[in-house]
């Protein structure tokens, strides 16, 4: 196996192929192999059964080791030039499937999966909303090496919750395993990161056709956030402010408290809510 935490490797990898890091595709090699080793403990991953998706393989510093402990790895890598480098630095292994194509537009496995990457952070939100909402097949566990600031959001609680908290716990629980300094990476970013593990819900709590509305409704919420409760949700279902508070009196949630105050649970609430499914 090829030593890819070692930064004098990667340097001398990418000057044979006379290839930089590319920022629009937030390529950071990491080179940390104590962060890689945990990133592949917190997935529990084992070899004779599971499946891993990745979004991203770099020269595949993370994919050889998923690949070691996996019984199969697809990855999906947009930049193809990196994409034939990682397949040649991994070219003795039979279980590593590579598809040159944007994860965002790209169709994901029917079968049974674990997600483990260390993702572009500029899409995070974006990636989370494909496999926790539009895709029915959702991961069973997801293990990602992300901006530490968004890992803190995720797992935020309240009175911080926001969209991005929101998104993810109502799927499963998220947790930081560990944060890791900006110096783990060649080149290094700005910003420190982390690695955030989510146990996905074994049953939903949110049936696969009530999330596109589930997030439609706290989407408008978050984007009126200085406002209290009723005041907003009486917007969104058109219906007198007066009603709305007695409904959510109904339902036991304070109709003075402002979308960061509320739990899941609070919003689930609201969502399979009969009075309001009536009036939309």
């Amino acid at each position: 196996m090829i030593e890819l935490t070692n930064i004098s490797i990667v340097k001398k990898i990418l000057e044979e192929h006379g290839i930089k890091a590319q920022k629009h595709f937030s390529q950071n090699f990491l080179t940390n192999k104590g962060v890689l080793d945990k990133i592949i403990d917190s997935a529990n991953l084992k070899p004779e059964e599971d499946a891993v998706v990745e979004i991203g393989c770099g020269l595949g510093v993370l994919t050889q080791e998923l690949a070691s402990n996996a019984f199969s790895v697809i990855v999906y890598e947009k930049d193809v030039n990196m994409m034939e480098i990682a397949k040649k630095n991994l070219s003795n292994f039979t279980n590593i499937e590579f598809l040159n194509t944007d994860i965002l537009q790209a169709k994901i496995p029917s079968f049974i999966y674990k997600l483990v990457a260390n993702i572009p952070y500029a899409i995070t939100t974006d990636i989370l909303k494909k496999f926790l909402i539009e895709e029915k097949n959702k991961p069973r566990k997801i293990v990602f090496l992300i901006q530490k600031e968004v890992a803190e959001k995720i797992c935020a609680t309240p009175p911080h919750m926001n969209l991005l908290s929101i998104l993810v716990q109502v799927f499963g629980k998220p947790k930081i395993i560990q944060t890791v300094s900006k110096n783990s990476f060649f080149p290094a970013p700005k910003v420190d990161s982390a690695i955030l593990k989510i146990d996905i819900n074994v049953v939903p709590l949110i049936p696969h056709e009530l999330s596109s509305k589930f997030f439609e409704i706290v989407r408008a919420a978050f984007g009126k956030k200085r406002k209290i409760i009723s005041q907003t949700l009486a917007q969104i279902f058109k219906i007198e402010k007066s009603e709305m508070e007695k409904i959510l009196k109904t339902l036991g949630i304070n109709p003075n408290a402002r979308p960061e105050n509320l739990s899941i649970e609070s919003w689930l609430e609201i969502v399979k809510s009969q009075p309001l499914n009536a009036t939309k």
